[in-house]
């Protein structure tokens, strides 16, 4: 293949490489933060550090004790959940790797304390807190002769939470000397069986029976056996079955004599009927577990309470991120008069994008090609079906690929492309490129043999449809403004009726371009070519060095102000590079290779930096304008209490949610009304892969930003325009 093909397939490479990077990168970033490479057995995260640890201290072999456990020592004020996490939350959750003959068991849970979040109250870890499993060797266990160690890995997933939640995971990897003593973390492993449960005996013959009891809105709990030193002391109280008692809610507890007794209000919404049921009493850090035969039995179940779909999405969500499996949308097909108003605002969307400021140095440059052949009808026919299939094309397959990682479970939506820090560094570079070849830096035709550099001529096609996928890979963050609806329909449609929606907006997109390729008259008004078309082009390396300026503040919002630093670094070493390479003789072959050595070296010595993910930070939502950070519930909650909530999901990619954010958003009116109605005014930030926002935006019938949602106690959740507007605005704010 030549090299002047090669630059003229660069978008479309640019595009393929730009996939993959979301793709790896998905497995190590975005809600979770895994800091351990392959066999390391500690992972770092900006809220905790976990560590795999074990305790062998007679080697590894058939009826010796084992235990493996993972150790967490949380930032100040950041927690982890017990086995009941209590009003909110997820427990930690370990899957293993073992070697055959080796069996690992359940969690021996330390036990918890309780944790007051404002109304409601959690069970969990703070501090640092060892999770040890015991590991059943068996006979079976046979490692050979020469063996000498015995690998264990381990993925653990945990929720960390402080007022907000961040699911996180890692994995983990350990080798254990077989025959030689492992003892470092004896103590850490003592203290651990201190602080787990130790089970109440069974009551003597004659003695008082443990029990418990429904007694109205509040369970009845008699526990007998307890050591005689408790007595008379105010003891703590677990429930190990998760949505039975109210968490938060005081509660009373008395000894009658060598009996402890109490009586704990139940919920409300009660979700569960344990029998037996099993509790955990605590003192000073130390437990005793009982399992509470109950008397009586439990009355029926309440009827669940009402839970917003926004809610119940992002609930599960973060469920999923925790390890569990996350919600699939019901996939159906659409009444055909549903499907065609979908495809008509798909195909309506597209031809609005064409005016949007994200596609135009791309149109500008078509401009250009489109006067070289205005005086060839069929060139510019073929132009047109080229430029439109690679358009069409494009978006079909970017919408293919977000169906796919979807029903892989991956919470996705429209824009996915662009929150892999990997993606926007590679736009970044390819947009410099082309504008430095725009300003008239260098010509490629300069870098080839005369026998190839004439292929752009003979292959016209190639050119357009090339084009076209660079039209699709700068224009896709700005389509959700104009087919929100269309592309959250295609979350609950079949593969085919969704890859219409994708290809009606394409369609839309290259409509002009196509038709006026076909209709003479069109081609006619142009200008005739001359020397305005150089000035043009010159001029157009601007809007492409603006677009830089953007992807950079892009990248600078999800891998901090070190990962824009190192990308503007490597984007100057790369100009320089390009520029060695315009140089002739001697100096070229001098200055070239170490330019083109130091941009490698660079790469590798910064690339990291480019693409690690930085952790979020609410710091980043100014707190002086009112705005604060979403979180999953935190509407749901502000309206129970009564206060008006309005909610702007955005990005940092999006042009539209940036210019709604300093115009619409932040009118002096606007500010007033919200003020005067006393609305809370919630950011969800999506400029970073979030499921929760991905989830919430899906229940409302979207799969991009902008959104603009506003919720009112007793009033259902009015959905904005996206292109938003002071008077509709204030309209609905004056309707509360």
């Amino acid at each position: 293949m030549s090299h002047r093909l090669l630059q003229r397939l660069l978008p479309a490479l640019f595009l393929i490489a730009a996939g993959a990077f979301h793709i790896g990168a998905g497995a190590q970033s975005g809600p979770k933060t895994t800091g351990a490479g392959s066999g390391s057995s500690t992972v770092t995260t900006p809220h905790v550090q976990a560590e795999l640890v074990a305790h062998a201290p007679e080697g590894v072999a058939p009826g010796k004790p084992l235990w493996l456990g993972l150790s967490i020592t949380h930032q100040p004020e950041w927690h982890t959940y017990w086995m009941n996490s209590g009003d909110s939350g997820l427990p930690t959750q370990l899957e293993w790797q073992v070697p055959a003959g080796i069996e690992a068991g359940d969690i021996a849970w330390p036990v918890p304390r309780k944790i007051p979040i404002g109304n409601l109250a959690n069970y969990g870890y703070e501090g640092r807190v060892l999770l040890p499993v015991p590991m059943a060797v068996s006979d079976a266990f046979a490692p050979g002769p020469l063996a000498r160690t015995a690998t264990f890995q381990l993925r653990a997933s945990w929720l960390v939470c402080r007022k907000e939640c961040i699911p996180e995971e890692g994995d983990f990897t350990l080798q254990l000397p077989i025959r030689s003593t492992t003892a470092l973390s004896a103590g850490a492993f003592d203290a651990a069986q201190q602080a787990h449960p130790q089970p109440l005996p069974a009551p003597a013959a004659g003695a008082p029976a443990s029990s418990a009891r429904v007694d109205g809105d509040a369970i009845a709990l008699t526990v007998a056996g307890l050591p005689a030193a408790l007595r008379g002391k105010a003891l703590e109280f677990f429930p190990e079955t998760t949505g039975v008692i109210e968490t938060a809610a005081d509660w009373t507890q008395a000894w009658q004599g060598d009996v402890w007794t109490a009586r704990v209000p139940l919920s409300p919404q009660r979700s569960a009927s344990p029998t037996p049921m099993p509790v955990v009493l605590a003192h000073a850090g130390q437990g005793w577990r009982a399992e509470l035969p109950l008397t009586g039995g439990w009355p029926p179940l309440a009827a669940m309470a009402g839970v917003s779909p926004a809610l119940d999405a992002a609930l599960r969500a973060n469920a999923a991120q925790g390890g569990g499996a996350p919600a699939a949308p019901t996939v159906t097909a659409a009444p055909l008069g549903t499907l065609l108003a979908a495809l008509a605002g798909a195909l309506l969307g597209g031809l609005i994008l064409n005016l949007m400021p994200c596609v135009f140095p791309v149109l500008a440059i078509k401009v250009v090609g489109f006067a070289q052949h205005a005086n060839h009808r069929r060139a510019h026919r073929i132009g047109g079906l080229a430029y439109t299939a690679g358009v069409v094309l494009s978006f079909m397959a970017l919408g293919a690929l977000m169906l796919a990682l979807r029903a892989a479970g991956e919470a996705v939506g429209w824009g996915f492309q662009l929150q892999s820090p990997g993606v926007v560094a590679l736009l970044a570079a390819l947009f410099t490129v082309i504008g430095l070849n725009l300003a008239g830096v260098f010509e490629f035709g300069r870098f080839l043999p005369s026998s190839v550099a004439s292929l752009q001529a003979r292959h016209p096609a190639v050119d357009a449809f090339l084009t076209g996928v660079l039209a699709v890979a700068v224009a896709s963050p700005c389509t959700a403004p104009f087919m929100g609806a269309s592309l959250g329909l295609t979350a609950t449609l079949p593969a085919a009726q969704a890859l219409a929606v994708f290809g009606a907006l394409g369609l839309g997109l290259a409509l002009p371009y196509l038709a006026a390729s076909w209709v003479p008259a069109v081609a006619r008004a142009l200008p005739r070519p001359g020397a305005w078309m150089d000035t043009l082009r010159r001029f157009m390396a601007f809007p492409m060095f603006a677009t830089v300026v953007w992807l950079v503040w892009v990248l600078g919002q999800q891998s901090g102000i070190d990962g824009a630093a190192a990308l503007l670094a490597l984007l100057v070493t790369l100009s320089m590079a390009v520029w060695a390479l315009t140089l002739a003789g001697r100096t070229r072959w001098a200055i070239a290779p170490i330019s083109i050595a130091l941009l490698a070296y660079l790469t590798m010595a910064w690339a990291p930096k480019v693409l690690e993910i930085a952790p979020a930070s609410a710091a980043a939502v100014p707190s002086a304008s009112g705005w604060r950070p979403w979180q999953p519930g935190l509407p749901e909650e502000l309206v129970a209490k009564g206060q008006p909530v309005f909610v702007d999901y955005t990005a940092a990619w999006c042009v539209t949610c940036q210019y709604n954010k300093k115009t619409t958003l932040a009118h002096e009116d606007v500010l007033k009304d919200f003020a005067a109605k006393n609305v809370a005014l919630l950011r969800a930030d999506w400029t970073r892969r979030d499921p929760a926002i991905t989830a919430a935006l899906a229940q409302l019938g979207r799969s991009g930003v902008p959104v603009y949602v506003l919720q009112a106690p007793g009033r259902s959740p009015v959905v904005l325009s996206e292109i938003l507007g002071v008077q509709e605005v204030r309209a609905a704010i004056a309707g509360l």
